[in-house]
């Protein structure tokens, strides 16, 4: 376990050194991230200035989902998807055979080397959203609810890491699986908003293949107070048998992959 944290410490100071380099980057992000949080809670201001309830979530409440959303959002586009988009031109230009004869396991190399710092500012307006939503909502210290809090968000991370994973896989027989990944992320897309306002093949989707409902809306619900421990355990044993899968396709995909050389 201590071992995925070095590497990842490593690569991560690697990746600062290069991001550094380019500082008007910061400045760039900065203002894309501050437009689209601005575009989304004018969004969510227009919604309730016609309601004052939507699918049994108060403005308050959806502030929580919202912030979740962003939050993740930063996570994700720091930490995953720059790995499974630079496996995926790996595979294609066949460098995937470098990270191989490493000796280290080659799920975490290719999971851990890349660092996209720059998009941590999601990170910290997910936060700030997150105070001011709390703060509206006038919620009591809990020690139940920041565990219940802590550990579904990081379970909602691990079920996108393996949803990424398992899409990027596919490079290993085909080609433009990048389109596959763009639509996906738009997708995730529909996690600005609580999944119970869907209809119900919608929600299965965004709960079971694409599963936005655990990374955003069930954050959001042991934010708010509304996760039960029935759903906790769920999502946690739903959280092992992804990655289960996951490393078992990755290996049935490896082996499949024949090298630049072939």
């Amino acid at each position: 376990m201590l071992r995925p944290l070095k590497l990842f410490g490593l690569f991560a100071r690697i990746s600062i050194l290069n991001e550094v380099q380019y500082r008007a980057n910061f400045f760039m992000q900065v203002l894309q991230s501050s437009l689209s949080l601005g575009t989304g809670l004018i969004v969510l201001n227009v919604v309730y200035s016609y309601t004052d309830n939507l699918g049994g979530w108060s403005q308050a409440e959806l502030l929580a989902v919202y912030g979740v959303f962003v939050l993740m959002s930063g996570l994700i586009g720091s930490l995953v998807l720059p790995n499974m988009w630079a496996f995926m031109e790996d595979v294609r230009e066949g460098r995937l055979d470098f990270t191989l004869t490493k000796p280290e396991d080659s799920q975490v190399l290719i999971s851990v080397r890349v660092v996209a710092i720059w998009r941590l500012v999601d990170v910290l307006l997910g936060i700030v959203v997150l105070g001011v939503a709390i703060g509206r909502m006038g919620l009591e210290a809990s020690w139940w609810l920041a565990f219940a809090f802590a550990a579904t968000l990081i379970m909602g991370m691990i079920l996108l890491y393996c949803v990424l994973l398992l899409a990027s896989i596919l490079s290993f027989w085909f080609v433009r699986v990048w389109e596959l990944m763009e639509m996906m992320q738009s997708i995730f897309q529909a996690g600005r908003w609580p999944v119970g306002i869907y209809p119900d093949w919608l929600r299965l989707g965004l709960t079971y293949l694409i599963p936005v409902a655990f990374a955003v809306t069930v954050p959001a619900e042991a934010l708010t107070g509304r996760l039960t421990p029935e759903l906790l355990a769920g999502t946690f044993v739903f959280t092992l048998v992804a990655l289960f899968v996951t490393r078992r396709l990755w290996m049935f995909g490896l082996r499949n992959y024949s090298g630049a050389s072939a």
